[in-house]
């Protein structure tokens, strides 16, 4: 339990290093890692090999780059080595454990070039087989979400079946719009370029884990699976619109089509601004001429 607790501590700690773009002291972090006795219940549990990768994705280090890559692969071999247990059945072991490290030195240099398993260890998130359909444009649009969430290795570190985490994301979508139509199209399309995006890993790393669900990211708008970096920088510039609208006395468009709610009057003037994302209506400002009351107009 210990153990575990030290282990998420550091996952957490290089988490933040990614999500600050700085990876200094991450070797010291890493060294510690390898120290560490890792079990596979305490892999699954803390997600530490996602962290990981996504440290040596960001670093330039090449020491922190390659014992990022050692970690991982001792990792996979755990992950491994816990399928092939599975897939024995309990079978006795052939070999002792002396023969196994002086005689398989070569096989194991073998497995490393191997592309992965074809199945995937007990997994820490597991996502029921949506519907199967013969839909070729419904089945073309899974494919492209199981190509945006493989973009990088994540999904294997959570042993997570991107195939059928994609067919409930689509699945969600087509349930809602009930067509493939534009809408259909439209939704589909925004996901994946958000899955994809590698200046926002953080949705697709909590979409694979579940901590976003199918049905969650199914729904959700450009702003909540906007990078935090960019909401920061739309909240910025939201304000600033907003700051130079309500500094502004003169600039506007000048209508009768707004009545005032204190004088009643009709001598208006008002302007847009982009509060929201570009799918979004703007804000209307209006002024009113005669008493100088301001108020506020969302079109939906």
């Amino acid at each position: 339990m210990e153990k575990n607790r030290d282990v998420e501590h550091i996952a957490k700690k290089l988490d933040k290093m990614v999500h600050k773009k700085n990876t200094d002291g991450a070797l010291d972090l890493l060294r510690e890692l390898k120290n560490i006795k890792m079990s596979l219940e305490t892999l699954q549990s803390t997600r530490v090999g996602m962290s990981v990768n996504a440290v040596r994705k960001q670093s330039s280090e090449e020491e922190v780059q390659t014992l990022a890559k050692t970690l991982i692969k001792t990792w996979k071999k755990l992950l491994d080595g816990s399928e092939e247990k599975k897939k024995e059945g309990g079978s006795p072991v052939r070999s002792s454990s002396t023969s196994k490290d002086s005689g398989n030195e070569k096989s194991c240099k073998k497995m490393e070039e191997l592309p992965p398993p074809p199945s995937l260890p007990p997994q820490v998130t597991s996502f029921p087989p949506a519907p199967v359909t013969t839909d070729n444009v419904r089945n073309k649009c899974r494919e492209l979400l199981v190509a945006a969430l493989q973009t990088d290795d994540d999904h294997r570190t959570t042993g997570v079946d991107c195939q059928h985490l994609a067919a409930q994301i689509e699945e969600e979508i087509f349930q809602e719009f009930k067509s493939t139509d534009i809408k259909y199209k439209t939704r589909l399309r925004s996901r994946i370029s958000n899955l994809k995006d590698q200046k926002n890993p953080d949705l697709r790393r909590n979409v694979l884990c579940g901590s976003i669900s199918p049905q969650r990211i199914a729904s959700m708008t450009a702003e909540e699976m906007a990078s935090a970096e960019l909401k920061q920088i739309r909240e910025a510039l939201t304000k600033e619109s907003i700051r130079e609208h309500q500094l502004s006395k003169v600039s506007g468009t000048e209508t009768d089509m707004f009545i005032c709610n204190k004088c009643h009057g009709k001598s208006c003037t008002y302007t847009q601004v982009q509060t929201r994302s570009a799918d979004e209506p703007m804000t209307t400002f209006v002024l009113c001429n005669s008493c100088g009351n301001r108020w506020k107009v969302n079109r939906e």
